[in-house]
């Protein structure tokens, strides 16, 4: 037996049987012990991943009953939701777009614009990458990326020295995947820690304004962009080639590419539409407040705007999808395609959110918060800053969706305990989580740019290091100055539950 079982299946079922047995953390409150203990359980399974991380997110439906921390109704109802939602309409629209190839055309359009001197090779990557990542997963970005990258390093290969295009071609690699992973952080459907951050908000705060699509994006799409640009800047200046290596690649490769696609399909033209209608829908559908004026939303067309989610969207799109039929037989979406949605990451969301109800209701979370309440005499500024380095080297060994829905129960405790904005707090978490760039393992962006086996593990620390930090800068000081202006955060919001 390897340490992470002994760890995962011997150490850790004895550490939680003697708290279950002897320990007390607040006397007349054993819930408060009971759901630590099923917490501690699913953390250091999620961490090893001894067991699959979507099995272990099932650990609250059959713990929590049983220790008489929620009942099996409520529990489970706590998987399925409109974030859920949310992300699968989200998904399924992004299926057809691969379907039919619609993502590849718009990357190489983005390429074929940006030029192809080194600084413009990356910058067009990049922005493909970022641009990408932000309505389909990471991954599927990077998968797709990968091999248009690949054929413009192997051209370098052949007209430049032997080992001289090496350098630039690592400084490539790291941009796509970096810059897949800030784009991602751009839209709530971007990565699943930002939906997490959604459904888990509300849990803990339903007073509170909703975190809509459009709200999120107008404060996280400022912070993606400053990310996105320091790396590229950043990147370039690490890995370019100088003038006497560097030899002009042919200036119509991407042309050429595109050409080879041939004309855009009328289901290409169909689903662009549908992918361009589905985004205005999200960020207009609430009231747009621009300080000097308001853009109403078109939900207040109906009589019930409020009942308008951007789940209910999201599936209206992907619905669509399914009814208009191609000129090759069939629908645009088919269920064979539709299946190809990651069912694991939707059980995970549930997990999550099954185990911030159970902290909220157990106490577990206002435990944490007044045990941390200290911290309300920092400023704020260095309690941002400390949530956000946490968070960014916390992810570079675990799953970042699962270490979200594990922290923002914690921190939304410590909010309401030391009388802190719970955005100060939850956003910069969630935030980073993203910001993951040492490790190969951190992310499934780096893992496939690292399985080239053109990068070394010690390029990819010692680069993403200093992206790293400069991340948990960027994300303090929007948090602190671009987040009041977003969500008001210097004031104590009159929907927070302050003991």
């Amino acid at each position: 037996m390897n340490p992470g079982k002994i760890v995962s299946f011997v150490i850790t079922p004895l550490v939680v049987a003697g708290l279950v047995l002897f320990a007390d953390f607040e006397p007349g409150k054993p819930l408060v012990t009971y759901t630590f203990c099923v917490a501690l359980l699913m953390a250091v399974w999620w961490i090893t991943e001894a067991v699959p991380l979507a099995v272990t997110s099932l650990l609250p439906v059959a713990l929590f009953p049983l220790f008489g921390i929620m009942d099996g109704k409520t529990v489970s109802g706590a998987y399925f939701n409109d974030v859920i939602f949310l992300f699968m309409g989200g998904f399924l629209v992004a299926l057809a777009m691969e379907r039919w190839g619609l993502h590849r055309r718009i990357a190489l359009y983005i390429l074929n614009f940006t030029g192809v001197s080194p600084a413009r090779i990356l910058l067009g990557f990049m922005l493909a990458s970022f641009f990408l990542s932000m309505w389909i997963s990471n991954t599927a970005t990077v998968m797709m990326m990968l091999p248009i990258a690949m054929s413009v390093i192997n051209q370098l290969d052949g007209l430049m020295k032997p080992g001289k295009s090496s350098g630039f071609s690592v400084g490539l690699l790291l941009g796509i995947a970096y810059s897949a992973s800030t784009g991602g952080m751009a839209t709530l459907v971007g990565t699943p820690p930002n939906l997490s951050f959604s459904r888990i908000f509300h849990i803990y705060f339903p007073l509170a304004p909703e975190i809509s699509f459009a709200a999120w994006m107008m404060f996280a799409l400022p912070v993606s962009v400053l990310m996105a640009a320091f790396i590229w800047i950043f990147l370039f200046y690490r890995f370019r080639p100088s003038k006497a290596e560097w030899t002009e690649i042919d200036k119509n490769t991407f042309t050429n590419q595109l050409k080879a696609l041939g004309k855009s399909s009328r289901e290409e033209r169909i689903i662009f539409v549908v992918f361009i209608l589905l985004a205005f829908l999200w960020i207009f559908r609430s009231d747009l407040d621009l300080g000097e004026f308001s853009i109403p939303g078109w939900a207040g067309l109906f009589p019930e705007s409020k009942f308008i989610n951007d789940g209910s969207i999201a599936i209206f799109m992907a619905v669509l999808l399914f009814l208009i039929p191609s000129k090759k037989g069939g629908t645009l979406l088919d269920w064979p395609t539709a299946s190809k949605l990651p069912w694991n990451i939707l059980l995970l969301f549930g997990g999550g959110f099954a185990l911030a109800t159970g902290f909220k209701e157990s106490g577990l979370s206002l435990w944490f918060g007044e045990g941390l309440s200290g911290i309300a005499g920092l400023h704020p500024l260095y309690i941002i800053f400390s949530v956000a380095l946490l968070m960014t080297f916390l992810t570079e060994l675990t799953s970042n969706t699962a270490t979200t829905e594990m922290i923002l129960p914690i921190l939304a405790g410590i909010a309401i305990s030391s009388g802190i904005h719970p955005l100060l707090l939850m956003i910069p978490a969630t935030l980073s989580a993203s910001m993951a760039f040492m490790l190969p393992v951190a992310t499934p962006p780096n893992a496939i740019i690292f399985g080239t086996s053109r990068i070394s593990v010690r390029q990819m620390a010692t680069t993403g290091l200093i992206i790293n930090l400069f991340g948990a800068v960027i994300v303090t000081v929007m948090m602190y100055y671009w987040g009041d202006v977003v969500f008001g955060t210097s004031e104590i919001p009159h929907w927070m539950n302050i003991k």
